[in-house]
């Protein structure tokens, strides 16, 4: 097998590896392995392809992963997903949270949720609340006002 061919499956290899992971830093090791393979075709010495795949490889990843920090991987940890992006938003309490039952109801926008309440204290029906925190499948709420809704009556 020629030493291009090698270098070719080594950067495929990271390559794909890359996908699995979400640093993005095997992927400049994958291309590090490309720029070991054109250098294949120029010298059979393996010492100087395994210099050049490891110097690329780490210049590449020295040279991007601050940009990658600072642009990619803010965005990702901004993003708010699945139950977590209710934590913070208001809505009407729908079925009393009481002390003896333990949990009541709320309406948030379309959604109803089990709700406990932070301080153990009875929220009446009509009540607006903040979503405070989720604890398991219930959110946990304090009241914001005592305001009757029209549309929880």
């Amino acid at each position: 097998m020629l030493m291009w061919q090698l270098w070719l499956i080594i950067a495929g290899i990271f390559l794909i590896a890359e996908i699995f992971t979400a640093g993005f830093l095997i992927f400049w090791v994958g291309i590090g392995a490309l720029f070991a393979m054109l250098v294949s075709f120029f010298t059979d010495n393996l010492l100087i392809q395994t210099a050049v795949f490891v110097f690329a490889s780490a210049v590449l990843i020295l040279l991007t992963r601050p940009f990658v920090k600072k642009y990619v991987a803010k965005d990702q940890d901004d993003v708010v997903t699945n139950a977590q992006a209710i934590v913070g938003k208001t809505g009407f309490v729908t079925q009393d949270i009481s002390k003896i039952k333990g949990a009541g109801l709320v309406k948030i926008g379309e959604e109803v949720w089990s709700a406990i309440s932070r301080d153990t204290e009875e929220i009446k029906k009509g009540t607006e609340i903040k979503v405070l925190a989720i604890d398991g499948v219930k959110l946990i709420v304090e009241p914001i006002s005592s305001t009757v809704s029209s549309e929880t009556k």
